[in-house]
């Protein structure tokens, strides 16, 4: 008779495997369109139209228009649009490029053997490069558009909102920061479904909305609006935005608390 005496698996492989992670990159940037298509074309839409509506305003309200460095005027601003919300046109897509990070990759990976750790640490990877890509575009272009006076008509595409306040290096600081954070929370909202399936989207939508409801009104029930925009102001540009970034770094860590226990189907 021969005695068998189980023996607990020991896992092998090292904590982090950098090749793998980097297989994880070169997966999610196999149809380049998803992460470095898609969202140009959208904010290139939003230029052209952007343009165009500065050309008809430029022209109903005689702002001077420049159309070349050597024409010796200056054009002047177009009331309004250093309110415009276009500069962040991409950011809602980009939301959509977080989910389908997760849903459209995640068990072809697994299936070639990539661990749970490897997936996120790649996937995450993959989201800094693509932030400091989009925020050295988006921070230089600011420059550019200062720099040509509004593209020589005084309008405001990129240096709007709080673009163009400071410098350079505070532009690609929140731009990268923002860009973190769209991304890590599709990313993570899909790592619950990914792990609970609609009952875990449920219970995250409401517990969600009941938090979201509760802080407004307390906030309102006590007068403490006046206050809250004051601490925000305080904060400034790169403290908001040094915020924002903790907030993506959290997301980052709850996505991967929640994917390591998430089934592939």
């Amino acid at each position: 008779m021969t005695a068998v005496i189980d023996q607990p698996l020991t896992r092998t492989e090292p904590r982090l495997r950098p090749a793998e992670i980097w297989r994880i990159v070169r997966l999610h940037a196999v149809n380049p369109t998803v992460f470095f298509g898609v969202p140009w074309i959208i904010l290139g839409g939003a230029w052209v139209i952007t343009m165009l509506i500065s050309l008809i305003v430029a022209a109903g309200t005689g702002v001077t228009i420049v159309m070349g460095p050597g024409s010796g005027a200056a054009p002047d601003d177009i009331d309004g649009m250093r309110y415009s919300w276009a500069v962040l046109s991409p950011q809602w897509y980009l939301v959509v490029v977080g989910v389908q990070a997760i849903g459209l990759t995640f068990s072809f990976a697994l299936g070639f053997g990539a661990t749970r750790r490897d997936f996120w640490l790649g996937t995450s990877l993959m989201f800094v490069l693509v932030s400091i890509m989009y925020a050295a575009a988006i921070a230089t272009l600011v420059q550019v558009e200062i720099a040509t006076g509004g593209w020589g008509i005084g309008a405001h595409m990129f240096d709007a909102l709080w673009y163009g306040q400071t410098n350079w290096f505070v532009d690609f600081y929140t731009t990268f920061a923002l860009q973190l954070l769209v991304l890590f929370i599709g990313a993570s909202v899909t790592t619950v479904y990914m792990r609970w399936r609609m009952r875990g989207m449920l219970v995250l939508m409401s517990t969600t909305a009941a938090v979201v409801l509760a802080t407004v009104a307390a906030i309102t029930w006590s007068n403490s609006w006046p206050a809250v925009f004051i601490w925000l102001g305080g904060l400034g540009i790169v403290g908001a935005f040094t915020v924002v970034l903790a907030f993506a770094a959290l997301f980052g860590v709850l996505g991967y608390v929640v994917i390591r226990r998430a089934t592939p189907r």
